[in-house]
């Protein structure tokens, strides 16, 4: 289990270190091209460590690949989409934090659909991570003075629903154990880039202007590597080895590791930020007990 809490710890931090940079990253892209090109450039990258770990390509279990599949273009391809959207307009913290009610949303269908009942002490730890998005779903004093707060807000919440299904979905084709956790989040990544393939021919026209500047590659670079190479690989792990709901509370302590970063951003979390970060650590520490 402890391997498990350090992945999605790991997981947590990368993908932290991503959204600030994806949130400050200059370009004219939209959610959805962006997060095609974050998943290409991904696969191209996970592509020779997928060969090199000597992971084979048969699938003895097609239900398993199916449920992947479906992971990867509901949590990837339309939630990574709505995160990138909701990133633009409320911020990195806010948007993680919001996001960290999938511990609750993934605890509930994971109940229904897995038959997972976490215990009375992991349940308080849930509760006190998802906690935390109440003190930002309202406008507090460092927050966006923009009448894109409240469809902020919106699409951080539906990037939540998104990408808990797909963790479920995610869960259910992992626990047995007999899929390798690089190759779920190569099929995941490729399932989104195939739904968000029609993107390509807009995505293309956009060298008719402005070459980019030589900034942004190494910002993108080391944001997909740090987000959805190494991000996924280790949540796939958390998953794997983990029930769900537990897995996604160590995932969903990304908030407290955004407090350092809000400054960047012009952000200030004021006491809704501190106490948010207290409710997420001791979260935590219910979970793993």
């Amino acid at each position: 289990m402890l391997s498990g809490v350090l992945a999605a710890l790991a997981g947590a931090l990368c993908w932290t270190l991503a959204s600030s940079l994806w949130r400050r990253l200059p370009t004219a892209l939209s959610a959805s091209q962006l997060n095609l090109l974050k998943n290409a450039l991904a696969l191209l990258l996970l592509l020779p460590l997928l060969g090199a770990s000597g992971v084979g390509s048969r699938w003895s279990d097609p239900w398993a690949f199916w449920l992947l599949v479906a992971s990867g273009v509901l949590g990837i391809a339309i939630g990574d989409s709505l995160f990138f959207a909701a990133l633009r307009r409320i911020g990195t913290r806010r948007t993680l934090t919001l996001d960290a009610g999938g511990p609750a949303v993934t605890a509930l269908l994971g109940m229904a659909a897995l038959a997972e009942s976490p215990s009375l002490l992991q349940w308080l730890g849930i509760a006190l991570i998802t906690a935390a998005l109440a003190l930002v779903a309202g406008r507090d004093a460092g927050a966006p003075r923009s009448r894109d707060w409240g469809l902020g807000v919106a699409l951080a919440l539906g990037a939540l629903a998104c990408g808990s299904g797909g963790a479920v979905l995610a869960r259910a084709a992992l626990r047995s154990g007999a899929i390798d956790p690089l190759q779920a989040a190569a099929l995941r990544l490729l399932a989104a880039t195939l739904v968000l393939l029609p993107l390509l021919p807009s995505l293309l026209q956009r060298h008719q202007g402005p070459l980019p500047q030589r900034r942004r590659w190494p910002l993108g670079i080391l944001a997909t590597l740090l987000g959805t190479s190494a991000g996924i690989a280790l949540q796939q792990t958390a998953l794997q080895q983990l029930p769900g709901a537990l897995a996604v509370s160590l995932l969903a302590t990304a908030p407290v590791m955004a407090l350092p970063l809000a400054s960047l951003e012009g952000d200030r979390p004021g006491w809704r930020g501190a106490l948010a970060a207290l409710m997420g650590l001791a979260g935590v520490s219910c979970v793993v007990a």
